[in-house]
């Protein structure tokens, strides 16, 4: 079998994904079909880092948010990214993957502080990094919070994973006749208006670079050949 064709990469995780079937939470299948995934990718010697958003667990209390302050429901928001980043890491750690989770916001008695420098070194040791509570700033999304991590890290790929096999020409579940992109360029799809991350997040990749492939996180194995350079998904670049 070849070999993966990129050496570190940046997966971004959606904190829904992590409901499953459920309406709010974490349904533990589905933590753990994100593990297997994850185990594959570093059992071919990829380094992997990891951002997660925090909307299923958000989604319990957004009715209580109504009328929020905005700046304060996002700082919520950061803090539930904790708990899903806690969550994932517990469970690699259970799977035998040694992992850290690294905070943009200060709460050094749950988790460490990010910093860029020892961040590398944990990648370059073999650890999975999970990068918790999004840029450390209200009003920027986790998708920011990926594409900054991942410019900063040095990262070769922002792995977008969706509940879409990659970018079609149309909504894939309201048009039968969509068909999907193996690549496009980021100035293609900003003309094609095709929603592949938020509006900052697709500029910082692009200014840097920093090529994003769109996958379906629900598909076994999409990740593992991702990474081994094969027909899956949508990859964006300039």
């Amino acid at each position: 079998m070849a070999g993966p064709v990129y050496k570190r990469v940046l997966l971004k995780l959606s904190g829904e994904a992590l409901m499953g079937e459920d309406q709010f939470g974490i349904n533990r299948a589905s933590i753990e079909h994100m593990v297997k995934d994850v185990i594959e990718a570093t059992q071919l010697g990829v380094e992997i880092a990891i951002v997660i958003g925090g909307g299923n667990i958000f989604r319990g209390v957004a009715p209580g948010a109504k009328g929020m302050d905005r700046a304060t429901a996002d700082y919520m928001g950061m803090l539930a990214t904790v708990i899903n980043s806690l969550a994932l890491s517990d469970s690699l750690r259970q799977a035998g993957i040694t992992t850290r989770v690294m905070s943009a916001i200060g709460i050094e008695q749950v988790v460490e502080s990010y910093v860029r420098p020892k961040a590398l070194q944990y990648l370059e040791e073999g650890k999975v990094v999970v990068f918790a509570a999004g840029t450390g700033n209200p009003f920027f999304t986790t998708d920011t919070a990926a594409a900054l991590r991942g410019a900063e890290i040095g990262a070769e790929l922002v792995l977008k994973a969706t509940k879409v096999d990659g970018v079609y020409t149309a909504d894939p579940m309201k048009d039968p006749n969509a068909t999907r992109y193996s690549s496009i360029t980021f100035d293609e799809a900003i003309e094609k208006h095709l929603e592949v991350m938020d509006a900052a997040a697709f500029a910082l990749c692009r200014d840097q670079k920093l090529p994003i492939k769109v996958f379906s996180i629900l598909k076994p194995g999409a990740l593992k050949r991702v990474l081994l350079g094969e027909d899956e998904g949508t990859l964006v670049h300039v």
